[in-house]
């Protein structure tokens, strides 16, 4: 017998249930438990414009899966839609247990007049977006989702239909980045600009700027919803610690600010060594491997509409791409970028980055 539940006043089961489903999965990476209950909770400043419910599905009394159904009102506002949105979805490879989800996750956003159910997100396009659909032989980079390739089936399966792929770019480091990009580069140094890594001294006033350049360029972006400044300094608090402010740069023209490029260390290496947990074993096991990290995530990567085409991401990346091999990384994954966003795409194929990975999002009239 399948019974869905909710899950607010039992979260512990919420958030430990990937544990036990992907026990003997090498390549997921455990989040910390008690980052995960602040995500959660009214400390996220998403909720202080989305509404959320947590469900949980019982088969015969024990969990099988869960899932969270939200109403996002500034995506709304913002795209004049009507759509609600599944996100931390977890399942048995079970037909009807994803169904029963499906069907309390749609039936909550209709009762609240919603008319479509789009999903997965985590919960917004800053965040983990999609279904991996294809690169299923690694183990996810730092912010991106993981799952098994039955998560496909169960949504088409339920009658959803894809609304957009995203994807995901690997670059093996080089010696040198190749000719062109340099020379696309020299026509953004002609223009006058320049790049300058983040002073973390100012590390708020910095992440400011690049709110300001990443609202402005991905204003027109499929799902785009610009970022409040209290959802700015809650994202960045979270990754302050591993950001190095050589590959965190900023593109400037005079004293306007026109592109902005983050890289972080893959520090989902050392999350697979915690296994969820925060104590005094696991913090030291954070502190060794933390020092063992070789790959990198390029996350962040904007250029304002009017600077485009002038060679400006070809001088973030010439600038940004010099401290990689002294720090001895040897991987670094350009993610996500949307299917269609065709310039990105073929000036990451410049840099000698391929397409390995690809994530869907769906959607479903309700």
């Amino acid at each position: 017998m399948i019974e869905v539940i909710e899950a607010q006043k039992s979260l512990d089961d919420f958030i430990r249930f990937p544990l036990s489903l992907y026990s003997k999965d090498p390549f997921f990476v455990p989040q910390l438990n008690r980052e995960m209950k602040m995500h959660f909770s009214d400390k996220n400043p998403f909720f202080h414009h989305a509404v959320a419910k947590y469900f949980i599905a019982l088969n015969n009394g024990v969990i099988a899966g869960r899932i969270i159904s939200f109403i996002n009102k500034r995506h709304n506002d913002c795209h004049k839609e009507r759509t609600g949105f599944f996100g931390f979805f977890d399942c048995i490879n079970d037909a009807a247990v994803s169904e029963a989800l499906f069907d309390r996750s749609a039936s909550y956003l209709k009762e609240n007049g919603m008319e479509a159910m789009r999903g997965p997100m985590n919960f917004s396009t800053n965040e983990e977006c999609g279904f991996l659909t294809e690169g299923f032989n690694e183990p996810p980079f730092l912010m991106m989702p993981y799952n098994p390739s039955y998560y496909n089936d169960l949504s088409v399966d339920y009658g959803m239909k894809k609304i957009k792929d995203l994807y995901a770019y690997i670059y093996e480091t080089q010696d040198k980045l190749p000719e062109k990009i340099k020379r696309v580069a020299a026509i953004a140094d002609k223009r006058g600009i320049t790049v300058r890594p983040i002073n973390m001294k100012s590390f708020m006033s910095e992440m400011m700027i690049f709110k300001d350049v990443y609202n402005s360029a991905w204003e027109k972006n499929w799902g785009f919803i610009p970022m409040t400044d209290e959802e700015l300094q809650y994202t960045t608090e979270r990754l302050k610690q591993i950001v190095i402010p050589e590959m965190t740069l900023i593109a400037e023209n005079g004293k306007e600010p026109v592109g902005f490029m983050g890289m972080v260390p893959d520090f989902n290496f050392v999350l697979r060594k915690m296994n969820g947990r925060l104590n005094p074993v696991s913090i030291a096991k954070a502190l060794y491997y933390s020092k063992r990290i070789k790959d990198l995530r390029l996350m962040l990567l904007g250029i304002k509409r009017e600077y485009r085409n002038t060679g400006v991401e070809a001088l973030l990346f010439r600038e940004g791409f010099k401290p990689i091999k002294k720090g001895n990384y040897k991987r670094v994954e350009f993610s996500w970028v949307l299917e269609d966003n065709i310039p990105i795409q073929r000036i990451i194929e410049m840099v000698g980055g391929r397409l390995y990975k690809k994530y869907r999002i769906y959607e479903k009239a309700i």
